[in-house]
């Protein structure tokens, strides 16, 4: 155990105040209000107190990451410049493949130990309540887009997974248990949720993503907000906005749209998890959008964001995503880099924090203030946005929340967080195919699992540390728990993922053949912290895009060689985003999609292939038919897909040519909000409580009677509903997502649905781009999936 605590005293003015009798100042009483606070506080402060306020330090300055040792010096110097927030778990120099040359990243991906992580926390804590004039305590900082990103920590399955639950309930458990985790060891920031959509399928972090979808990236994004935040840990959305649409699907790639593609299509969901959620911060996105980067961009971050939406909490940029003004967007001399120009700009148009990994530009600040070419209201605005922060989260009363170290096992990774991971992960998974009812499977026979995902390491995602894939459930695992002894399993992995080696393709064979159904799984595959910057192959995950969303390598021919026994074959996909293998749909006897699992992925996926679990997955996102389709997302503007005949190839071979397109079909192989159960389910017909509403009223409420016909299973549906505006000023979406339930229907019963659709949602941007409920017919869609419609009504706004 690291020795904690410092030596030495407090300072020469502490004590000073302490023997003159000095009445406690105003910022410190915690029932004086807020504001009062933050000016009382800001009024003591020195520019160069405000300046370290807003650069993020790191705990690798103080603490040797390879053995743990303490470094004093190394915290003090820290804190001169960078004392306002700190990254809390570990830095690593990574190679940067877009330019060729070393850069600091927070990888954050080595998994030291919890009492390094604690002890180094409280050092820093403790040094800056004691050994500075003013005694601001930090934020304390890691990742959390599903799971405390830290060694041994609980993992649960990636956003666009947890996505597919439609369990707003569960999410904002996963929140307080993530928070619980990560406070435990002293952190109190996490930098999630990611609230970006999932509308351009080639770039690589479309598993961080919820939906494709604004109104459910924003409901899952408000109850995760809302969870983390019960706990008193800090949630920063990300990335604001617009961010996950790059040209080209390039990570970081400039976006191209208007003004009214960004407040009806990418704003909605951010709004709901920062405003409506109450979010305490905000991460700004590397991207540019129509020509002006995110970091400076003063009609983002200062018209819409503080003016219109009232927010008052900070904003901080992506790692190195300040020196990007000059040496990517070129708005500035890059050599050297004119960090003065680099301050002003983000500063002036509503970045208030700088995050490491770049060139710590916000160290410019006292001299810009001093030569008169940055206002000081600007530097404290910005500092009181991070001061209210921290007030109204307590932290000048609680500034180390830790638990105690021997209750550390008891509340990370606990019995109650593996359980909720399994839970969340077996109601994300989607049953996408079930021909002649194959699944569930039986207990019992023999079971071939086969596929390069079945085992030998977790298929998780991106953000988890190092070498986190070898601590998990594998699908072989969760299959072997299930069965018990009652069954023979027979595994061969079959190939590897990243190969078109078919050596294995003969022992994958013989195991199908001797059994009575094979389970293959199959899929993308991401890295972990570490090993997704050194280069190490992958097909998903932060700056790792795609231009072939096919399964890769010998993955189609091994599911082909099991097919070909003729042996019933069920295939899951264990991927990151939706994979265009569209051949697979009557091929295979069931297919599965199971987006990057959990740490109990194993299990959740053998309590929906055995029927423990009756599967009620939807899809968050649309899956096209091939990657030369795309966009695909179900919610296009009016006049969109207009089509004709569509080309094919015959079973035969014969070129059969059509026009949209040529040889090809527009529209999605499986769409938004699709899924099967094992049950079937009977709308009865909609109704709404009101029919004519006035455009100043708080909502209307759409009643839908659902029958579950299977007569000896509990089920569970996601009932959506869809809004159309009939006749608008403008082109709007054909039909757009505004409401959804998600109920468990007793085996043969019927339950009365009620869902408030509210009416400021069903607004739009108008011709003087001012948002406006516009009077007229509104078609209300209710059904199991965005096509899938199974009864409708209409109401007038007057």
């Amino acid at each position: 155990m690291i020795v904690k605590g410092f030596t030495g005293g407090l300072l020469l003015v502490q004590l000073v105040a302490a023997v003159s009798g000095k009445s406690t100042p105003l910022y410190k009483d915690a029932n004086a209000p807020v504001e009062q606070r933050v000016k009382d506080l800001l009024g003591r402060m020195t520019i160069d107190d405000k300046m370290a306020q807003l650069m993020q330090g790191d705990i690798t300055n103080w603490m040797n990451q390879t053995s743990g040792a303490f470094n004093y010096s190394g915290l003090v110097t820290n804190m001169e410049m960078k004392a306002g927030t700190f990254y809390g778990i570990v830095v690593f120099e990574a190679f940067n493949y877009f330019q060729g040359f070393i850069l600091t990243i927070f990888l954050v991906g080595y998994p030291v130990a919890w009492d390094w992580i604690a002890d180094n926390i409280k050092r820093a804590q403790d040094y800056l309540l004691q050994n500075t004039t003013l005694g601001i305590p930090a934020l304390v900082q890691s990742e959390g887009i599903h799971g405390f990103l830290v060694g041994n920590a609980t993992i649960f399955n990636s956003p666009i997974a947890y996505g597919c639950s439609w369990n707003k309930e569960l999410v904002q458990q996963m929140g307080q248990v993530i928070a619980r985790e990560a406070q435990t060891l002293g952190v109190n920031q996490l930098f999630a949720p990611v609230v970006d959509l999932a509308r351009e399928l080639r770039y690589g972090r479309v598993e961080e993503t919820f939906s494709e979808d604004s109104y459910l990236a924003g409901e899952i994004g408000y109850s995760y907000v809302k969870g983390l935040q019960s706990k008193n840990v800090s949630s920063m959305v990300k990335h604001f906005a617009g961010f996950s649409n790059p040209e080209q699907g390039l990570n970081t790639g400039p976006v191209h749209g208007g003004e009214r593609e960004l407040r009806t299509t990418w704003l909605p969901s951010f709004k709901r998890a920062i405003i409506d959620a109450g979010a305490w911060s905000i991460m700004a996105a590397y991207h540019s959008y129509d020509g002006i980067p995110a970091v400076s961009d003063y009609h983002t971050l200062t018209e819409i964001l503080r003016e219109e939406w009232g927010y008052d909490y900070f904003v901080m940029t992506d790692a190195g995503g300040s020196d990007r003004l000059c040496s990517y967007f070129k708005l500035c001399e890059s050599k050297p880099l004119d960090m003065a120009s680099v301050t002003e700009q983000l500063l002036t148009a509503g970045i208030d924090v700088e995050m490491g990994g770049g060139s710590f530009n916000f160290q410019k600040i006292p001299e810009l203030v001093k030569s008169g070419k940055l206002d000081i209201d600007t530097v404290n605005t910005a500092v009181s946005r991070l001061l209210r922060v921290k007030f109204e989260m307590g932290l000048f009363e609680n500034p180390y929340p830790a638990a105690p170290e021997t209750k550390w096992h008891s509340l990370i990774n606990n019995a109650e967080a593996k359980q909720l991971a399994r839970d969340l992960d077996k109601e994300s998974i989607v049953l996408l195919e079930n021909h002649k009812e194959t699944l569930p499977l039986k207990k019992s026979g023999s079971i071939a699992v086969i596929g390069p995902m079945a085992h030998g390491f977790m298929n998780y995602g991106d953000y988890v540390v190092y070498q986190s894939q070898y601590r998990g459930v594998t699908p072989l695992d969760g299959i072997k728990a299930a069965v018990g002894g009652n069954a023979q399993i027979n595994y061969a992995q079959g190939c590897e993922r990243w190969s078109n080696d078919e050596a294995g393709f003969d022992e994958a064979v013989e195991a199908a053949k001797k059994s009575d159904v094979a389970v293959v799984v199959v899929g993308t595959w991401s890295r972990d912290q570490m090993q997704l910057w050194q280069g190490l192959n992958a097909t998903t995950g932060e700056h790792v895009d795609e231009d072939d969303l096919a399964l890769v390598g010998a993955q189609g021919p091994l599911i082909k060689a099991i097919v070909d026994t003729g042996v019933p074959t069920v295939v899951v996909l264990s991927s990151g985003k939706p994979v265009t293998d569209t051949w697979l749909s009557n091929t295979t006897s069931a297919l599965v999609q199971q987006f990057y699992p959990s740490e109990q992925g194993g299990n959740a996926l053998a309590d929906v292939l055995f029927g423990d679990y009756n599967p009620s997955g939807k899809l968050s996102v649309s899956f096209p038919r091939y990657v030369g389709d795309l966009p695909i997302f179900y919610d296009y503007l009016n006049s969109g897909r207009s089509i004709g005949d569509s080309g094919y190839e015959a079973s035969n071979g014969t070129l059969v040519f059509g026009h949209q397109y040529v040889l090809g079909n527009p529209l999605p192989w499986y769409p938004f909000g699709y899924g099967k159960s094992y049950s079937t389910f009977e709308y009865g017909s909609v109704s709404v409580d009101r029919s004519t509403i006035s455009a100043s009223d708080s909502s209307v409420t759409v009643s839908v009677d659902v029958t579950n016909t299977d007569k000896s299973r509990d089920g569970t549906e996601v009932v959506q509903v869809y809004v159309s505006d009939d006749i608008a000023s403008v082109v709007v979406p054909n039909r757009a997502l505004k409401g959804f339930e998600k109920v468990v229907i007793p085996a043969g019963k019927t339950k009365t649905v009620k869902i408030p659709i509210r009416i400021e949602d069903i607004g739009l941007w108008n011709t003087r781009m001012q948002y406006v409920v516009e009077p007229g017919n509104f078609t209300v869609l209710v059904g199991s999936s965005s096509e899938d419609i199974r009864g409708n009504t209409t109401f007038t706004v007057r």
